[in-house]
């Protein structure tokens, strides 16, 4: 039964029973009162057998003791308002729990359900499942490749990012291997299957997740950590005052004021406010526990592209011939990018825009997906596009090689090579305010964790001042990387592609940027970032930190005045019903000072607020 249901059940009979009460009927209102204690305590029985078998002990043995002893004694007021802050305090942690993950989506929404399979001179639509290794397919334009094969042909142009994290389209040729789970980014292309859907790289990845999720021990809840303590301190206590009054009451009066809501209702409710906060900046925090375990990181490691980095190409150099110049290089590859939907194009065309050069609709365009776009530009016959596609069968020398980590773009006008343009994944612009910020919530250590190659990866990490690099990781070496990690101190992953899946699955703390990374990486991650900014995971980890804080307060606050009570009790200064209504008090203050963590931080001194 949900707690929220077993809530309801202790808050009726108290109101039904008070109802009663008020109208003289004290033998009615006993009983509503006993019918709201039994379902709770039935319910927590079974929750401490359980943990029990598993070898937990938790502080619900307090709150099960003081309802059990308010039954056996009489005491049925005391028993339901025990049962209700108990039953109040579960509803409100499942409510942490389940806040965020039901507006996740599935993590197979990405995997492709049907492809087109060739039947003679048909193609048939048919379930992945039933493809078998020499099948051949029709891949679409915008279609993820349902399983690994080969390139029949033609040449194809693909989005590779969301397995390789390299953000520029690439071009495989005719007889070249191509896995699953990359999209197809130009024209049809058909491709001979090489192994099942199961047997897929894709799928090999989804199982690297799964296994890497189960591998992850779950976070004990911060109440039970103080709990075996608490339990013998409240026992014992219990004890010497029956032993010393001879009065089962004042051993009842103990376990009432002692039931441990300050820890059952404090730390939910400041960890929900936490998480809200980090809804307000566009964070998603999973689980309550995630929150709670993000003030304990001390390792970082960062996927580069989408993540360090924006994602997308953008113009680094622009390079004209002699005798052009910037502004008739941009004129002529911008007025013909126009008819392409290419990523480079549309980077020329925004740059063209940004430097008010006028553009000129391109005549008799068309493109060749994976080559390039040539169109008339007035009289001149304009191409953009690959070196070959621009000069056809010209061994240029004019065009020296790219350097690591660049694209280039080739311009010819009327036959003749008039310039190159140089694209770049460029660094996020909040990439250093974000390392600045993760140094000062008490990160220690800070890696780049990428697929890409040394000679790209290495200069980001030295330009960013970060602690190491690990360079063409595979998921598999991600996760062996982030295990590693965790043994020495408790990690965050964050990145954004299919193959960083694993790798948030098996950190301590997982965190998507899922403005426009994979569904598989923001479903294995335990944080999801909703915009596309990454500074915000350094805003939550210091949300994370502040509500930590608040939490313990009140923990340690009501816990003190807990304490005073069950002295107060044990020396017989309150009775159970008036234990428990002080409790209740308690448990006001504490819920009131955990509160202020949906508030935000005040500005320090010196600054504005």
């Amino acid at each position: 039964m949900a707690f929220a249901v077993l809530a309801a059940i202790p808050a009726a009979a108290l109101l039904a029973g008070l109802v009663a009460f008020l109208l003289g009927h004290l033998e009615v209102a006993h009983i509503l009162w006993l019918a709201g204690t039994v379902p709770v305590l039935v319910a927590l029985a079974i929750t401490i057998l359980r943990g029990l078998a598993h070898g937990n002990v938790g502080l619900d043995i307090i709150a099960a003791l003081a309802m059990a002893g308010a039954i056996w004694s009489g005491e049925a007021l005391a028993g339901v308002v025990i049962a209700l802050m108990f039953a109040g305090g579960q509803t409100l942690e499942q409510f942490a729990q389940g806040r965020a993950s039901s507006a996740m989506t599935a993590l197979l929404s990405r995997v492709a359900r049907t492809a087109q399979l060739y039947q003679g001179d048909r193609l048939l639509t048919v379930p992945i499942e039933s493809l078998l290794p020499g099948d051949r397919i029709l891949v679409r334009p915008g279609d993820v490749l349902p399983a690994d094969g080969q390139l029949i042909g033609p040449d194809a142009t693909l989005d590779e990012s969301a397995l390789t994290g390299e953000a520029l389209p690439v071009r495989r040729l005719a007889g070249d291997t191509l896995a699953s789970g990359i999209v197809n980014a130009g024209a049809a292309f058909d491709l001979r299957v090489a192994k099942a859907a199961r047997e897929s790289t894709y799928a090999a990845i989804l199982r690297l997740v799964e296994g890497a999720r189960q591998s992850k021990a779950p976070m004990a809840r911060m109440a039970d950590r103080y709990a075996i303590c608490f339990l013998v301190l409240t026992l014992g206590l219990a004890g010497l005052a029956w032993w010393i009054s001879d009065s089962p009451h004042r051993a009842l009066a103990v376990l009432v004021v002692a039931t441990p809501c300050p820890l059952i209702l404090a730390v939910p409710v400041a960890l929900v406010a936490g998480m809200s906060r980090c809804a307000k900046h566009g964070v998603m925090v999973k689980t309550a526990g995630t929150l709670e375990t993000m003030a304990r990181i001390r390792t970082v490691l960062l996927d580069k592209t989408g993540t360090l980095t924006r994602g997308y190409p953008s113009i680094a150099r622009i390079e004209p011939e002699r005798s052009v110049t910037v502004e008739q290089l941009l004129r002529m590859a911008c007025s013909v990018g126009q008819a392409s939907h290419h990523v480079m194009s549309q980077a020329l065309v925004e740059e063209a825009h940004r430097r008010h050069v006028d553009l000129i609709p391109p005549a008799d365009a068309h493109e060749s997906p994976g080559d390039g776009v040539a169109g008339f530009v007035g009289e001149a016959r304009v191409r953009i596009g690959r070196l070959d596609f621009v000069l056809p069968g010209a061994g240029i020398e004019k065009a020296s090689s790219v350097p690591a980590g660049h694209a280039a773009l080739h311009v010819s006008s009327n036959g003749h090579y008039a310039g190159r343009v140089l694209f770049k994944d460029e660094l996020r612009p909040d990439a250093h305010s974000t390392l600045e910020a993760f140094r000062t919530n008490g990160i220690e250590r800070i890696v780049l964790l990428t697929g890409d190659r040394a000679d790209v990866a290495r200069p980001i990490a030295t330009s960013l001042g970060l602690d190491d690099v690990i360079s063409d990781a595979t998921p598999e070496d991600k996760v062996a990387a982030v295990t590693a990690e965790k043994r020495r101190r408790p990690t965050m992953m964050v990145g954004d592609g299919i193959n960083d899946a694993p790798a948030l699955a098996a950190a301590d703390v997982g965190a998507a940027l899922g403005a426009r990374g994979a569904v598989a990486a923001s479903e294995a991650a335990d944080v999801v970032v909703l915009v596309d900014r990454i500074e915000r995971i350094a805003e939550a980890l210091a949300i994370a930190h502040r509500t930590r804080r608040i939490a313990l307060q009140s923990v340690l606050i009501g816990m003190g005045l807990s304490l005073i009570g069950m002295v107060s009790a044990a020396l017989g200064y309150l009775d159970p019903v008036a234990g428990a209504f002080l409790q209740e008090a308690i448990d006001l203050a504490v819920v009131l000072n955990a509160l202020r963590a949906l508030r935000p931080a005040s500005p320090p001194a010196n600054q504005p607020a």
